[in-house]
């Protein structure tokens, strides 16, 4: 059997392969809600073979967004269309998980295709942002305001409520968003927190936040569904958070209760330089796993059939998460067995067209 294709059990959820298609925005919602677009986007990677399928960064509260257009789970009207792309993903045999996430400081934004600037509070689209302290993400850019205990409450509130719903909406993993410089990762990083308070200046403090909001969505999360963090293992800068500060963070994840540590990295240091090339994220999913004893996810610049089975062969992570390859070939999953010699069951629809040895 090919390493990429052998089932994985987390608690009561057994993955039929290894494969993953990563939480990527789309910036395709209006009010937070979920359309066609979300159903034939996602539904089509459920058709193509992937075993787990993550929502985009998908937000807690309306001013968590990163932009106008971000998908979101912060009333209970969004419940309904998320339950029908659970149902189809189900259908398919793939496991449907939600990425819940807040984006701090660089919330109220401008889509991608439209410039990605960030809007003023005052402009169409845009609203007052907030961070752990009140330091922008980059030279001009407006400050966030500092968040007060009463704002950290609300926080922490918002993923619980958004955990609630995506229960009745039908989601079997969770995924807490704490990487690419969005709020849990600014509350991590000592570049962006600059508190005094319990919430800043030591490691321990730093991770106070993460471990609150995982408790708020513990309350309401089954002990039976599995529960991931998505963390930049390192900021690539100096003075900023590191792989030991996520091999440390990940032993204490597990030890309260978190099944899989979700390894990218960088987002929250504009001039980051990051030695961007096929795997370079890799190496810190193996730390992780290694050193906290977890599973880990491995993600970035991961391609080829024959690169994701050597990750998980070679024990450098559980899960490979594809998020632009995927977009290229929602089929993927089918690609690789045939590239891997591997059997897979492919949708009745299509056999016509599948592969032969």
């Amino acid at each position: 059997m090919a390493h990429l294709f052998s089932p994985l059990k987390i608690k009561s959820i057994e993955f039929k392969n290894r494969i993953v298609v990563s939480p990527m925005c789309e910036y395709s919602s209006e009010d937070g809600f979920a359309n066609d677009w979300h159903l034939v986007h996602l539904g089509s990677r459920a058709v193509g073979g992937a075993a787990l399928i993550i929502t985009e960064a998908t937000a807690v509260s309306p001013e968590g967004r990163i932009t106008a257009h971000d998908l979101g789970i912060y009333k209970d009207e969004h419940i309904e269309k998320l339950k029908q792309i659970t149902g189809f993903l189900n259908e398919h045999g793939a496991v449907a998980g939600i990425q819940l996430a807040h984006a701090g400081r660089k919330a109220s934004h401008e889509i991608p295709w439209k410039g990605n600037e960030q809007l003023k509070s005052d402009q169409p689209g845009g609203w007052e942002t907030f961070g752990p302290s009140a330091v922008p993400f980059t030279e001009g850019e407006i400050a966030p305001t500092e968040l007060d205990k009463a704002g950290i409450e609300k926080i922490k509130a918002d993923f619980k409520a958004a955990s609630s719903r995506a229960l009745k909406a039908g989601f079997k993993v969770v995924e807490l968003h704490g990487a690419h410089g969005y709020l849990i990762h600014e509350f991590l990083s000592p570049i962006s927190n600059k508190r005094t308070d319990k919430y800043g200046g030591s490691f321990e403090n730093r991770i106070r936040f993460l471990l609150e909001v995982l408790a708020s969505v513990q309350e309401i999360w089954p002990e039976d569904l599995p529960i991931f963090v998505r963390i930049s293992a390192t900021d690539w800068t100096e003075g900023g958070w590191t792989g030991d500060d996520s091999a440390a963070l990940a032993k204490i994840l597990k030890e309260k209760g978190v099944d899989l540590v979700d390894c990218s990295t960088g987002g929250n240091v504009a001039a980051a330089k990051i030695p961007v090339g096929p795997g370079y994220q890799v190496q810190f999913s193996e730390q992780v796993r290694k050193e906290a004893d977890i599973l880990t996810g491995a993600v970035g610049m991961i391609t080829e059939p024959l690169q994701a089975d050597s990750i998980i062969q070679n024990g450098h992570a559980d899960m490979v998460f594809f998020a632009r390859e995927l977009l290229r070939d929602p089929y993927f999953p089918l690609r690789a067995a045939h590239v891997l010699n591997h059997e897979v069951k492919w949708p009745v629809q299509y056999e016509r067209a599948k592969w032969h040895k």
